[in-house]
């Protein structure tokens, strides 16, 4: 793709400069190497909730469905978690270029790990994906930037709209090869596929090396001999403390995967929160920095809302679409897993009108107020919830619903992220103090990883998932956050110091 779509740029000499779709030709391979890893990403997604609860005749582990989903949530939770780590190994260590090849390289031997049928080793390869993840997240979005040095440059905000093409070109393929190949074939020829396609993404990002710009080699705060001598030491010691402690635990002979479970679920609650506090009592903000921060607790307490239901439908909807729903339509059967496509297909088929919606309601003087959108965001994400309760309830006991009710839900779903997603990510750059410029898109995931930790714990304490209850509490909820943040607009806007 990278030399079929590359031309000479408009103002230079033949042959001077190659350029993908008129922007840096750099771009050319981080979109095939985000292309690739998402395919791999959401590919393992696919599959990873029916494998843990395949019995162990049809190949899987025979987990509980609550243990299942909450090695999901948990799993999700530790990814975005890990941006953080990510970007500050970035900035401290090795730079953006470096920490997102490691990341990439340690994603592909994870999805090979979890191709070895042994159930160790593919918990062992969740970790090593959740890291990777972490790794290459954080940073290869920053690259995508640095490949437009002038902050003006008009071509910027295209290149994020291009390079956000490749993330649903990979999740929409994704579900439909490897959840194919992993249902119906092998599961652990399906873990396989996803990290053949990291591979890939890993070959197009070495071949294209040379194409990044120099600033992505930057390290922007390197650590000094000292401080490097400290992490190593620090490192040493937790290890030995969790190796000591887990050794006691599995002498005993007392180690479940609840060990594992509970301990990083209670970190997903309290890492966001300590980290919350952290910023809002830091005295180096001033009073417009102290009341933004107000503001955007609202802000991501209904976006880990959001997220916690969102995520759900690589589990407690893919477990929906396995068990009650027909997987069939218009006399073609499909596995359950091509449920999982609707979301990326919608976005590509949607994010252009809501763009246009956006402008043409500007002009008019009508487009909703940033608070409004996310009031509205949220919202949906519940009424999604609301429509999956009567989904459930036209599922009792041995009926199979018709796909169309998750169609409809992942419709509502997908307007909801279009309308709450890009307008989270856009807040936290406004809102964020000066001091934690850098910091607080990190943060923005720390929602994520606090909505899908809370899901987690719920699936710890024994809450049922195939309920109407279920559906029905946290669509109630989600649908009061919206309405809460829609009442109270005036005095949140109140404490945004001018932002909107």
């Amino acid at each position: 793709m990278a030399s079929s779509l590359t031309k000479d740029s408009a103002g230079t000499a033949p042959g001077s400069e190659k350029t993908f779709l008129g922007h840096p030709r750099g771009l050319a391979n981080l979109f095939m190497t985000e292309m690739w890893e998402r395919y791999s990403f959401y590919g393992m997604r696919a599959l990873l909730v029916l494998y843990l609860t395949a019995t162990v005749a049809d190949g899987g582990l025979g987990m509980k469905t609550a243990t299942a989903v909450a090695i999901y949530s948990v799993y999700n939770a530790l990814v975005y978690l890990l941006a953080l780590p990510g970007g500050w190994l970035a900035d401290r260590l090795w730079g953006p270029r470096k920490t997102t090849g490691i990341g990439a390289a340690i994603i592909m031997v994870g999805h090979f790990t979890l191709a070895l049928p042994w159930e160790g080793t593919f918990f062992a390869g969740l970790g090593l994906i959740a890291l990777g993840s972490g790794l290459l997240k954080s940073n290869i979005s920053t690259m995508v930037g640095h490949l437009y040095p002038d902050k003006n440059d008009p071509r910027r905000d295209a290149g994020f709209s291009i390079f956000y093409i490749a993330i649903n070109i990979g999740a929409f393929f994704a579900p439909l090869s490897i959840g194919l190949v992993g249902q119906a074939v092998n599961w652990h020829l399906g873990f396989a596929m996803a990290g053949v396609g990291m591979a890939l993404g890993l070959v197009f990002f070495l071949l294209g090396y040379r194409h990044l710009s120099p600033e992505s080699d930057v390290v922007t705060s390197p650590m000094t001999a000292a401080e490097r001598q400290s992490l190593v030491k620090k490192g040493l010691i937790w290890l030995a403390v969790a190796v000591v402690a887990y050794g006691f635990v599995i002498a005993a002979g007392w180690f479940t995967v609840d060990w594992m479970l509970w301990p990083l679920t209670i970190i997903g609650l309290l890492l966001p929160i300590w980290y919350l506090v952290k910023v809002k009592r830091d005295k180096d903000l001033d009073e417009v920095e102290q009341k933004r921060m107000s503001a955007y607790v609202w802000f991501f307490v209904v976006a880990a809302v959001f997220w916690g239901i969102y995520d759900q439908t690589g589990s407690t909807l893919s477990l929906f679409a396995k068990e009650n729903t027909t997987n069939t339509l218009l006399g073609f059967d499909f596995p359950s897993s091509w449920f999982q496509s609707l979301n990326p297909l919608y976005v590509m088929a949607l994010a252009p009108v809501f763009a246009a919606l956006w402008v043409a309601l500007n002009k008019r003087g009508k487009e909703p107020s940033t608070i409004t959108k996310f009031a509205n965001g949220v919202f949906l994400i519940g009424l999604s919830f609301f429509v999956m309760m009567l989904a459930q309830a036209a599922a009792s006991g041995d009926a199979k619903v018709t796909p169309l009710w998750l169609c409809s839900v992942y419709l509502i779903q997908t307007v909801g992220e279009l309308t709450l997603s890009p307008v989270g990510l856009s807040l936290t750059t406004k809102l964020a103090p000066a001091k934690y410029a850098s910091q607080m898109m990190g943060v923005f995931f720390l929602a994520v990883t606090a909505g899908d930790s809370t899901i987690a714990l719920l699936q710890l304490l024994g809450a049922p998932t195939d309920t109407q209850f279920w559906f029905a509490s946290q669509g109630a909820l989600a649908v009061l956050c919206g309405v809460a943040v829609f009442m109270l607009r005036k005095r949140v806007k109140a404490l945004m110091g001018g932002v909107h």
